[in-house]
């Protein structure tokens, strides 16, 4: 579930000079790009589109270079359609309230209420402190693993990974005591720090709320391509991806890494201990885990019909029509405001301070993204650029625009955020698909999930720049593990796709 908090820990002097020159070239090369297509004839596209595609140039190097922050570049585009006469104002902005920005919003509050009252961190410990682990580095190193996917379907994938980061330095303080000199610790070290980054990203591929590209991609198949994806649809093509991901790190990573490791006592105490510091489950937690439950049955339940009893079904499109995941999301946050923690001090399970923590740059970089991409399909820009790249690679097909469009958004997100990169590369692959005359929902989904990759650099995602931090990881190991499972990923992602999209399309 996309963030409420995104601690990404102290950078080193190498990522700030790196940031500062990322930054510099976007604020030259932003303008000389938009004042470039601006002028450059294109007389293929009609005006309003040609204006639309030198905005957008201008946002895509704002974005990939963070010259601006992400949200104020997504707000850049629409008010400048406005200024140059792309679009009237109530149609550049309407995307804003799209109903998937209150699935984003209300699902956020979900992630904040249990951050607040310490369900994800009992939930982590209890996982993490059971006997089944015992004294096992490779079973600590897997539970470790699963809690941090499991969590990430739910909430942000930083957010995770701030939670298990520590619990994760505790348990190698204690081993390092012992084993410091030992090479087997730095490789057992190196694993359980780079697996609470990559778990998380992984996880959020399951579930449409993990992560913000898989709701961005929803929303433009939806707005764009005519397809509409449920949130059970959605798990039964990203469960598989994720499960498929999660063991190909298990096998080829950790299993070398963490096998032969035995735990000491005082690691195992550092673990018990934590969840012994939570003291018993309180109200609060029974409350978020009834709203929870509420929110995650309404997700679930339409689809589940659906896919039993077909959608032309009078109770599918009955269900779907009063419980669409929005609806479901804000009924949902609503619980916290209600379920009381004390009822005469009139204390509830969330109040509207915590609740105003939630990433509202997350919700406005969404929305710019949604209105572009719409406005790109109003104006003839998509038609325009999807004629062009089919016309210059014609006969690519299904499989290879999956293909191309899965490996750019890989590549996309080891330099831009995850977000953004989808805003860029999945209306473009919608648009490139319409005009070659094939189904835009496999390319479309390779680009979401693709988007979510991006495992090489601690400036790729905040995860890594949090494990970074630890001084466990070297670099150049890094990157080279975060090279394998990007190819891994493209392969998966791209199978997994082209295998399941019949799902979606059924």
């Amino acid at each position: 579930m996309p963030g409420v908090r995104e601690p990404a820990g102290p950078a080193s002097p190498g990522e700030v000079r790196f940031n500062r020159r990322r930054q510099s070239i976007g604020f030259v090369l932003g303008p000389v790009v938009f004042l470039t297509l601006w002028l450059l004839p294109l007389p293929t596209l009609p005006p309003a589109a040609h204006t639309l595609a030198a905005i957008l140039g201008l946002m895509v190097v704002l974005w990939m270079t963070e010259a601006l922050p992400l949200a104020i570049t997504a707000l850049v585009g629409p008010a400048l359609a406005v200024v140059l006469g792309v679009a009237p104002v109530r149609t550049a902005f309407a995307p804003f309230a799209d109903p998937i920005i209150f699935l984003f919003i209300g699902s956020f509050m979900l992630a904040e209420s249990m951050f607040v009252h310490g369900l994800d961190r009992r939930l982590a410990y209890t996982a993490l402190a059971s006997r089944w682990v015992g004294r096992s580095g490779l079973r600590l190193v897997l539970a470790y693993a699963g809690v941090a996917a499991g969590l990430s379907m739910w909430m942000s994938n930083t957010a995770t990974t701030a939670m298990l980061f520590p619990l994760g330095l505790a348990v190698l303080a204690q081993l390092g005591r012992e084993r410091r000199s030992d090479a087997g610790f730095g490789e057992f070290a190196l694993a359980l720090m780079l697996v609470t980054s990559f778990a998380a990203s992984i996880g959020g591929l399951a579930t449409p709320v993990g992560t913000p590209p898989n709701l961005i991609g929803i929303a433009l198949l939806r707005e764009l391509g005519g397809i509409s994806i449920s949130f059970v649809s959605w798990m039964l093509i990203g469960v598989p991806i994720m499960l498929a991901m999660m063991a190909f790190i298990v096998v080829w990573f950790l299993l070398p890494r963490a096998r032969h490791v035995r735990l000491s006592e005082e690691s195992r105490r550092a673990v018990a201990g934590e969840l012994q510091k939570l003291g018993p489950v309180t109200r609060g937690e029974r409350n978020v885990l009834i709203a929870f439950g509420v929110t995650v049955a309404g997700w679930v339940v339409p689809g589940t019909v659906a896919a039993i009893f077909g959608h032309a079904h009078p109770l599918a499109q009955r269900l779907s029509a009063m419980l669409p995941e929005a609806v479901a999301a804000i009924l949902g946050a609503m619980l916290l405001f209600l379920l009381p923690i004390d009822w005469r001090a009139r204390q509830f399970t969330l109040t509207w301070d915590q609740a105003s923590r939630i990433d509202w740059g997350v919700v406005m970089l969404f929305g710019g993204g949604l209105a572009m991409g719409t406005m790109a399909d109003s104006t003839g820009l998509s038609e325009g650029l999807g004629r062009w790249v089919a016309a210059e690679y014609p006969g690519a097909g299904t499989v290879g625009l999956t293909m191309v469009f899965t490996a750019l958004a890989i590549l996309m997100s080891e330099a831009a955020s995850n977000t953004a990169s989808a805003n860029i590369v999945v209306p473009t692959a919608i648009a490139v698909s319409i005009a070659a005359g094939v189904s835009p929902l496999e390319p479309a989904l390779g680009a979401t999930i693709g988007a979510s990759m991006g495992f090489m650099m601690p400036v790729s995602t905040p995860p890594n720049a949090i494990v970074y931090s630890s001084g466990y990881i070297p670099i150049g190991k890094m990157a080279r593990h975060g090279i394998a499972l990007d190819v891994a990923g493209f392969f998966v992602i791209v199978v997994g796709v082209l295998t399941l999209g019949w799902i979606v399309a059924a």
